[in-house]
């Protein structure tokens, strides 16, 4: 009972001798120094963890930028490849576009030598070099038909078929056939000569488009100034 007693007033006692009692409060700390860590050490235990933990968020730092470099390194690769996914993609269609305009070229040559013999109709023939023009730039191309009362272009009156462009304030005057001579083209500059006259305009340009036309129409065609083209996807453009 009596160390029970002393220990319960030591305990009350004892936080008093340590304000008011420096020699007291000395003799505590000296008897108790090996419990705790003195300031030097503490301040050295604190130093190193704080030095530690700069240590560690450098070294975090550093895997983060490395991260950042490896997914820019595969973001860049993964643009490499789909860039050239997307030209080779592009190739084959230009491939394949020149092998559809190739076979679609031969089939109207096919189709000339028909319609030249009488075994389909130029028409026809006509209509599909009518509608190149039209997906190649975007125009329509007008089958005119006018009288020629006077008889200027045939020597007698007869009627004048000519195909007709308007775009962005040109006027183009074609002549689309599966054949064509030297007399045929005299014939064409006449017309367009006769739908001028008619019109009161003047053609931005005359063009002859035919896959069969012969030596002598093309030197005719170079005096008048008439442009020729063997298909319609051999023209590159509409204006002069």
């Amino acid at each position: 009972m009596i160390d029970a007693e002393l220990k319960e007033t030591i305990k009350r006692e004892l936080p008093t001798y340590l304000r008011e009692d420096p020699n007291f409060r000395t003799f505590v700390v000296d008897l108790t120094r090996d419990l705790y860590a003195d300031r030097a050490q503490t301040t050295d235990w604190f130093q190193q963890a704080i030095t530690e933990m700069r240590e560690e968020r450098a070294r975090s730092d550093r895997r983060w930028e490395e991260y950042l470099r490896d997914r820019e390194d595969q973001k860049r690769k993964w643009e490499e490849q789909n860039r050239k996914w997307d030209e080779n993609q592009a190739e084959l269609r230009r491939m394949n576009d020149a092998l559809l305009a190739m076979a679609k070229k031969h089939d109207r040559s096919i189709g000339a030598l028909g319609a030249r013999w009488g075994l389909s109709s130029e028409k026809s023939f006509r209509d599909a070099l009518a509608s190149i023009l039209e997906e190649n730039f975007g125009v329509e191309v007008i089958n005119y038909n006018g009288y020629d009362d006077s008889g200027e272009v045939f020597g007698k009156p007869e009627q004048i078929e000519l195909d007709v462009i308007i775009k962005n304030g040109l006027l183009i005057l074609c002549e689309l056939k599966s054949s064509i001579d030297k007399g045929g083209m005299y014939l064409f500059e006449r017309k367009a000569r006769f739908y001028e006259r008619e019109h009161d305009r003047q053609a931005s340009r005359l063009i002859v488009i035919s896959p069969m036309i012969e030596p002598k129409a093309l030197k005719v065609a170079e005096r008048l100034g008439i442009d020729c083209f063997g298909d319609s996807i051999e023209i590159e453009r509409l204006e002069p």
